[in-house]
């Protein structure tokens, strides 16, 4: 009778406080997806897939990578992966997380710092809990908080390697991190960087490279990149050193102790490289959405964040809530976005820009949304 009493109990303060989470199916225009190309229903990518199986490529590995899991169309993928990004080497996850995982429980040693940005993937805090070295958070796109947190541990003893770690692209606020002035921040500091491009990738940058695309041959730079967003697929790349793939390989639990991710999927990420490498148009597409959308939806106090990721701050959880419920009911998938995912008293509706909307849909979402405000 007892039986996850405790955890009900959970699940019932979650639900008095307007934050218990369901699952609801795909419905309505796409102002919520990560699938910023529309590569994820691509007929290039369609027919990658029917391609690779007549060809008899496995639908799943069969096992982690160091043993019989590893096949050639991962490495591969890999191969050209560092070639596109203009790296030494690449590692294929199943997912980002999984790679985050990695990155930050492996890569960085004990003695080591790791200073992050306080607004850092959930991933990332997750791989540091798992990891050795100290770490430390810094005010969102401060340059000057990591300088002083990386003064403060030197001036208290630290000898260790620094790391500074950012995502590229906020996946919340929608806002830029100002990487010129970390990585020179970086050279004075000898320190190690490591860059989340999880929403820039494809996006930012020449030829959709990220916004890292300048520092992604720099040999204190390791680079991220989810294939589960503007590419359309699933699983992520790390990128970065010639040392990396041999030393996560070793050293990584995420990687060494997972099925590896299906042969199928290698073959799309390489395609969805192909696809963002050979039509810039869908990227020039998004961003004359973009600049649509900040003109239109400027009246309903979106503001302008210079990417795909437009956020609304409500504040309260319970109006953020019922907000998207009645943009949803409208027809507009729009998703509210509550702690701990943001601060407190930030909840907010999340608007992502995809190419599966038109500039019509986004005139009207404007409409709806300035009436329910």
């Amino acid at each position: 009778m007892f039986a996850l009493q405790s955890h009900r109990d959970d699940l019932t303060r979650l639900e008095e406080s307007d934050r218990l989470r369901g699952l609801r199916t795909r419905a309505g225009v796409d102002f919520a997806s990560n699938d910023y190309l529309a590569l994820a229903s691509s007929d290039r990518l369609r027919a990658a897939i029917a391609h690779a199986l007549d060809r008899g490529v496995s639908i799943g590995s069969g096992g982690s990578r160091l043993l019989r899991g590893n096949d050639c169309e991962h490495e591969q993928l890999e191969a050209e992966a560092a070639a596109f990004f203009g790296t030494q080497t690449a590692l294929f996850f199943s997912s980002g997380y999984a790679a985050n995982i990695a990155a930050f429980s492996s890569l960085p040693q004990r003695g080591d710092l790791v200073i992050h940005d306080e607004l850092i993937h959930a991933s990332a805090h997750d791989g540091m809990r798992l990891g050795r070295a100290q770490y430390v958070s810094a005010i969102h796109n401060d340059v000057d908080a990591f300088a002083d947190a990386a003064k403060a541990w030197r001036r208290d003893g630290g000898t260790g390697q620094i790391w500074l770690a950012v995502e590229s692209l906020y996946s919340m606020d929608g806002d830029l991190a100002p990487l010129p002035e970390l990585v020179a921040l970086a050279a004075d500091l000898e320190a190690m960087v490591l860059i989340d491009e999880a929403h820039a990738t494809g996006v930012f940058g020449l030829n959709g490279l990220g916004l890292a695309e300048p520092l992604h041959a720099l040999p204190n730079v390791i680079s991220l990149h989810t294939c589960g967003k503007a590419l359309g697929c699933e699983g992520a790349l790390l990128c970065g050193p010639a040392p990396l793939r041999e030393f996560l390989i070793n050293r990584a639990r995420s990687f060494i102790f997972s099925t590896a991710p299906s042969p199928l999927m290698a073959v799309a990420v390489r395609e969805a490289l192909a696809i963002v490498a050979d039509e810039p148009e869908r990227c020039e597409s998004l961003w004359q959405l973009i600049r649509h959308a900040e003109l239109a939806l400027a009246d309903c106090g979106v503001a302008r964040t210079g990417s795909q990721i437009l956020p609304l701050i409500i504040g309260n959880d319970a109006r953020t809530m019922d907000l998207a419920a009645s943009l949803q009911v409208a027809g507009f998938d729009v998703r509210g976005i509550r702690p701990p995912t943001v601060p407190i008293g930030t909840s907010r509706l999340r608007i992502s820009l995809t190419l599966n909307a038109t500039p019509s849909d986004v005139d009207q979402l404007a409409s709806v949304l300035k009436a329910a405000l």
